[in-house]
Formats: structure tokens, sequence, C-alpha cells
């Protein structure tokens, strides 16, 4: 099984909608995916409550537990465990990035949300752990996205190469329990959406693959 923790530090940023994203995308390839829900706000159990698909699966948790949950979901087959993290915890947040394969940390593309990513690169290279900067929420015009890499870059942090954008359907879809390969599939964020899987896929390795 493969582990992806999705940190940030600050709230805002996307953490939830890209965890769910990228668990859908897994399903749909035939990886049984877990999103484990460590944030107390509990956004990924609400949207599974608003789900008509059983699949993916949505465990609620306590850091103290993230380890013991992660080997239930081994044991049971899964393929892919994504860890969605709250902000303002860096002890669940490192814990988390200690248990992943993957460490992504989502970012706007906004002066604020940059300034705050340091911290979040910082708990990534603590647990020693490949890790990405996503840049979410980018406007679809506009030179926003070049300039946050640009910026991302002064940290010597890798950046990956799929951002999302932003569109409507990432936030409709989500009130009913969906993301937006289901809300509009064949829409430029289902598109989005898919590719971002596809990276994401390719850096967990073959044995994911």
């Amino acid at each position: 099984m493969k582990t992806v923790a999705i940190i940030s530090q600050k709230g805002g940023v996307g953490k939830t909608t890209l965890a769910l994203h990228l668990a859908v995308a897994a399903e749909r390839d035939g990886k049984t995916t877990v999103i484990v829900d460590l944030d107390p706000q509990a956004s990924a159990a609400t949207w599974k409550d608003l789900r008509d698909e059983a699949e993916p699966v949505v465990q609620p948790a306590q850091v103290n537990r993230l380890n013991v949950i992660l080997d239930e979901a081994r044991k049971h087959g899964a393929k892919l465990a994504v860890i969605d993290t709250s902000p303002n915890s860096e002890s669940a947040s490192l814990a988390a990035a200690r248990s992943a394969d993957l460490v992504l940390i989502p970012c706007r593309p906004h002066l604020l949300d940059l300034k705050a990513i340091s911290s979040s690169i910082e708990l990534a290279r603590l647990a020693k752990k490949p890790f990405s900067v996503v840049l979410n929420a980018v406007p679809v015009r506009g030179a926003l996205a070049s300039e946050a890499i640009a910026a991302i870059n002064t940290y010597d942090a890798p950046v990956a190469p799929v951002h999302l954008t932003m569109r409507a359907a990432y936030y409709h879809c989500l009130v009913n329990g969906q993301v937006a390969q289901e809300y509009e599939p064949t829409g430029k964020a289902a598109e989005e959406a898919f590719l971002f899987y596809k990276w994401v896929r390719k850096q967990l390795g073959k044995s994911f693959t």
C-alpha cells in the first residue's frame, strides 16, 4: 500500500478537495483507496455522508491512531491511503508526513499562502520524504501561476507540474458528495484532476502503477 499525506499549516488551501479528487481518481483506476481524515472539522467525512457511492472509504481519526488505521487498511487490501490533515497542527502533519511515501503541500498562488508554505516544507524535509508543492485555485488567466512557481523556487522546493485552476466544478461537486470527475465528467476540472492523479501515480513508482 502506498500513502500520500496532504499537509499545510495554513487553512483554506484546498487540502480536502485535493484528497477527495485524488482518492476518487485512484478508485476509478482500480486502486482500493482509504481517506484518513485527521482534521477535527471532518470535512472529508462530511463529504462522505453526502455521497451515494460506497467508495472511497473515509476514516476519521486522531493522530495517535494513524499507524493502526494504516495497518488495518493495508490488511484489508487497500492500495492507496490519502491522509487529510488539519492546519496549525505541526505534530499531526509531521506524523502524517513520516507515514507517507509522498507528501503534497497545496498552496494558492497568493502572497499570504506563499509566505505560509515554509513551515510545511520544513516539516516535509524533517520527515525525509519526497514532497511537492501543488498549486491550487489558480486563476484560469493571468501570470499568477508562473509568479507563484518563481516564489516557491526560492524555497528550493519542487512544484508539481500539474496544478488545479479555479473552476466552479471543484466546489459545486462537493455539495453532492461528488468530485469533478463525477459532477462534470467531460469538463476541464475533471481533466485536470485526472492528469494530477496520473502524475501522483507516477511519483509513487512502478509498484503502484
